[in-house]
């Protein structure tokens, strides 16, 4: 009944299309101009994506801290190690440099050698001051070089923030206006008005200049995702379509097809749009993904076409049986496809979860959009003629047909053992992965901006912010020498992890007032006695210069909280939890629980914690998309066996590729935890597309299954072997990323799906023919509840 209703059901769906082809095309048209509408809505990701839950204890710190202090990644740091910069014409070049900096709408206030603040004590009333360090518009050389005397051997206050004493290094810190760090404002700053303006300046000045801190690195980060989006889709057209012409050689077939995953192509980034979703480093493969599993689509029915018109000739009945054959077919698969990445949306993750919706809606569409335009265009076309047709008989694959087929009859053994062997190999790789929560693990490399950074931690202990929040639940509390005390102590603590910078707080105001109180003497750069304090601490209170609001930004207003803020180096997941793990019993025994609250947090931090709590959820996506997929087959085959039997060829292949990143060093994090469930999602369309041949053989051969099992593997084998070369080559399009997470996604997938096409094509035959007294019987498999492949014919390509 199940196999009458299908095959009724797609026969109306084959005469709905045909008999209404204008209307379709024109609806089809409508959809994709109203989805053109939606580009405008597009959004690129101006921050790191927050992988976390909004509920998140991680994310709770992180927005209590915003909520006392605003945003912290709102420095860029223009540095330089130039041996003659304090001479007069170069030391001059760079204060006006920061002058003009510090001119524009979208800069707070920035810190440089110009622009410093020397602390003066000044008595008649008892009062520090801050008075600039520089006085003079233009220096001579006799003062340059006394500037540069003063700042590196007498102001300790500025070391880690205007200079580095490891070559000499002078830096420019511009501290970029909140509420517009996380805009668009801030790209068109940084792209049209800061890189120019400081190329200009390397030029005229001959002056090498290195760029960084967390708005350079995002505002390029984010150029280079918008960049790659048109590198991806143009390379996954070239190699997709140059394949699909290798196959089939015909100009006709290729344009189709490549006009049909170009409509795909519109409207994923319509979805986008249409949902107002951000253009993340992940939301961004998305295109050119449609396109490498639009093809295999494409391939299938034009193929099958083109069986039909080679078979009997008559246009109409191809058509009719394209669509009432094939489409039950691509539909399983692409269903199964879409379910690999729907997984992703039972995470709590924002970014997971909006890849994986629009991931499974495009995925279907370009699905709909393959069985009606790919039919409804050659039905306008004149019929195939031979040279069309020609690519049908060819016999080059046959070698590749006959090798899988000898080597599953006389050499199972030799399977099952190399299965075992890569099974084995794989678990010692599995133990030796590691997870990496970097903010800058997946940059490029090779970029100018990546070494800068590199640069900045070699003379700053690193760029990316790491937040110390310490509440000491009384008011004025901080400004207490018994809590200034505390906060030295942990300074010191931090010190001594050689991956964290000297940090930035109060207490570096508070000892360059001592500083400041002893006329200057960077030997009483410390906090005061208590007895010191009575004289000093009165000073203190006449500091109200507003340009000091930049040190006043680590106590809040009430006095109740203190920030301490320290950079660190790109170090991964686990460096950083052994750091965590060395600091936190020390910071509460010397802030007790009972009286005081600490948390650490920053973006860096957030995004690291966000990677284990993306690692914890991989699990549970992959099971979920194993479960789904069993049931599936459970409802498709009705067979507890055939789960098993089906899921060991593609499991096999995940536990190859989690061994490969093993034994190649390829970390755990946000990019390539999507290998696993795309992998499998795509894999097991071979397993179902085997399978239900395998059973309609069973059937006509009286369930003799070595009678059904070459049959069907001769048959699915060229289909098999085609899909995944596109696959393989399209997925290794993303290995031109200059990201390295998109690099190791397109290697990682395209192995695997070789991988998974090899076990389906090997392991999957060699299982059914060893167990075929426990398989190959109408109890074991009953009548499906589908029925993918029709009696008469199969739906793979037919050699003649």
């Amino acid at each position: 009944m199940s196999k009458i209703f299908s095959f009724g059901f797609w026969n109306t769906i084959a005469g709905v299309i045909l008999r209404n082809r204008t209307l379709i095309l024109i609806l089809i048209a409508g959809i994709t101009i109203f989805l053109g509408t939606q580009w405008k809505n597009m959004r690129f990701s101006y921050t790191e994506a927050n992988l976390l839950p909004d509920h998140h204890e991680v994310n709770q710190e992180y927005q209590k801290f915003l909520n006392q202090f605003g945003e912290e990644g709102n420095v860029l740091l223009i540095a330089t190690n130039d041996p003659t910069l304090f001479t007069p014409e170069k030391f001059n070049a760079w204060n006006r440099l920061a002058e003009k900096l510090d001119s524009f709408p979208e800069v707070d206030y920035t810190i440089g050698i110009g622009k410093l603040k020397k602390l003066q004590k000044f008595t008649n009333p008892s009062r520090f001051e801050l008075v600039d360090l520089v006085k003079e518009e233009r220096v001579n050389q006799q003062q340059a070089s006394n500037y540069k005397k003063v700042l590196f051997d007498s102001l300790p206050f500025y070391e880690g923030l205007v200079y580095s004493k490891n070559s000499n290094t002078v830096q420019t810190a511009v501290y970029i206006k909140k509420d517009i760090v996380n805009s668009k404002r801030r790209k068109i700053f940084i792209l049209d008005v800061i890189q120019p303006l400081l190329q200009d300046f390397e030029k005229k000045n001959d002056i090498e200049l290195h760029v960084s801190g967390m708005p350079y690195i995002r505002t390029l980060n984010s150029q280079n995702i918008i960049d790659e989006i048109g590198l991806f889709v143009g390379g996954a057209l070239l190699v997709t379509s140059l394949i699909f012409f290798f196959f089939f050689r015909s100009f006709r077939a290729t344009l189709i097809s490549m006009f049909t995953v170009i409509i795909g192509v519109m409207w994923s980034f319509g979805f986008l749009g249409l949902m107002h979703y951000e253009i993340t480093v992940l939301t961004a493969i998305i295109p050119p993904l449609i396109i490498v599993i639009g093809i295999p689509n494409c391939i299938f029915l034009i193929n099958k076409y083109q069986q039909e018109i080679k078979n009997h000739g008559n246009k109409a009945k191809s058509l009719q049986r394209v669509i009432t054959k094939v489409g039950n077919a691509t539909l399983m698969t692409n269903v199964t496809t879409a379910s690999g990445f729907a997984t992703f949306i039972i995470t709590e993750s924002t970014l997971l979860k909006e890849f994986g919706i629009v991931a499974s809606i495009n995925i279907l569409a370009i699905f709909v959009l393959s069985l009606l335009i790919i039919p409804i265009i050659y039905s306008y076309m004149p019929r195939p003629n031979e040279k069309h047709l020609r690519h049908l008989g060819k016999t080059w694959i046959e070698g590749f047909v006959d090798w899988i087929q000898q080597t599953v009859k006389n050499r199972r053994i030799t399977i099952y053992i190399c299965a075992v062997v890569f099974l084995a190999v794989s678990i010692i790789g599995i133990y030796q992965i590691k997870v990496s929560g970097s903010l800058l693990e997946d940059m490029p490399k090779d970029a100018e901006f990546f070494k800068d950074i590199e640069f900045f931690e070699n003379e700053f202990d690193g760029i990316m912010p790491l937040e110390i929040l310490i509440n000491t639940n009384r008011k004025k509390g901080v400004l207490k020498l018994s809590t200034l005390k505390k906060m030295q102590r942990l300074e010191d603590l931090i010190l001594d992890a050689p991956e964290l910078s000297q940090p930035v707080s109060v207490v570096n105001l508070v000892k360059y007032s001592k500083q400041a109180y002893y006329n200057g003497n960077p030997k009483y750069y410390q906090l005061p006695t208590s007895q010191e304090r009575n004289f000093i601490f009165p000073y203190l209170k006449s500091l109200s210069d507003g340009t000091s609001d930049q040190l006043n930004a680590y106590v809040d207003s009430t006095g109740q909280f203190a920030r301490m803020t320290v950079f660190m180096k790109d170090v991964g997941t686990e460096e950083m939890e052994r750091i965590e793990a060395n600091l936190w019993p020390k910071i509460h025994e010397i802030f007790p629980k009972d009286r005081y609250e600490v948390t650490m947090t920053g973006k860096a931090l957030v995004f690291q914690k966000g990677t284990n709590y993306l690692v914890k959820n991989l699990v549970m996506s992959l099971t979920l998309a194993i479960v789904l997929i069993a049931i599936f087959m459970a409802w498709m085959f009705r067979s507890f066996r055939m789960i098993i039997i089906s899921l060991v060829p593609n499991l096999l292949p995940l536990l190859i590729t989690a061994g490969m990143m093993g034994f190649l060093g390829i970390p755990i994090k946000p990019s390539t935890i999507l290998v696993f469930s795309i992998a499998f999602g795509i894999s097991v369309d071979d397993t179902i597309h085997f399978l239900a041949k395998y059973r309609q053989e069973l059937k006509a051969n009286n369930w003799k299954i070595k009678k059904s099992v070459y049959p069907a593997l001769r048959e699915t084998t060229v289909s098999m072997f085609y899909t995944s070369i596109v696959l393989f080559f399209g997925f290794s399009v993303f290995m031109i990323s200059s990201f390295g997470g998109t690099k190791a996604l397109g290697g990682l997938v395209s192995a695997t799906l070789l991988f998974a096409m090899l076990s389906n094509l090997l392991l999957l035959p060699s299982l059914l023919l060893s167990l075929e007294k426990n398989i190959a019987n109408k109890k074991t498999l009953k009548e499906p509840h589908l029925q993918i492949l029709s009696d008469d014919e199969d739906l793979e390509e037919e050699k003649e």
